[in-house]
């Protein structure tokens, strides 16, 4: 069983499950939008995003970016999925994020697009 992100109940009043592809998604907006040290017992889990945002937007630092991302996402999630594609658009306070990824055990490609959640930093 894969617990949904994020955590809520069903409608029985039992923790809330996920279906395998969902559950994947949730990962990696895991991974995209917490911060190191934001995990006490995982201190070094997440990457560095959210600091992004108000840096100069450059060309450097879009591709800079997307390697941080997909070093990211290989770190902590290579063992679950192969990572395709990642780009990022930052459009004044507002970071997208889009990552083009499959299961390592399927052959279908996801496409998903990623924003930080509503009332956090970015």
């Amino acid at each position: 069983m894969n617990l949904i992100f994020p955590y809520q109940f069903d409608h029985r009043g039992r923790t809330g499950a996920s279906d395998d592809g969902t559950h994947i998604r949730d990962l990696i907006e895991q991974v995209l939008f917490t911060a190191p040290s934001e995990r006490v017992m995982l201190p070094e889990f997440g990457s560095r995003v959210a600091q992004l945002v108000f840096a100069p937007n450059a060309l450097e630092l879009a591709s800079a970016t997307r390697l941080l991302i997909q070093s990211a996402l290989q770190r902590w999630l290579g063992e679950l999925i192969v990572v395709q594609d990642v780009s990022v658009d930052a459009k004044g306070a507002t970071l997208e994020i889009t990552v083009t990824w499959r299961a390592v055990q399927e052959s279908q490609w996801q496409k998903h697009s990623f924003r930080p959640p509503a009332g956090s930093t970015p």
